[in-house]
């Protein structure tokens, strides 16, 4: 992962944390869904070159049910060619 700082153009989403203190390995989850749903194609560039392609997808397949609302969760699956979490049958 790259060591890239969160983009401070990101900070109204982030209210409730100190950007220069969230770990972007620990919070991973709340970075990727935060600037999937609210980023601009800079920040998600940013997004991209610090987390690998197949990490966002696994988050999508994951957990884009629950944090991204449609038609941002849509849009998303087909990007990263992903979709819902795998079922059990």
């Amino acid at each position: 992962m790259g060591m890239s700082t969160i983009p401070v153009s990101l900070s109204p989403f982030f209210q409730e944390y100190d950007l220069a203190h969230l770990d972007l390995e620990r919070s991973a989850s709340t970075i990727i869904e935060r600037t999937l749903h609210y980023g601009t194609r800079v920040e998600l560039r940013w997004l991209f070159s610090c987390y690998p392609l197949a990490v966002v997808a696994r988050w999508v397949r994951q957990w884009g049910h629950y944090g991204l609302p449609e038609p941002h969760l849509t849009f998303w699956r087909l990007i990263l060619d992903t979709e819902g979490p795998a079922t059990h049958d």
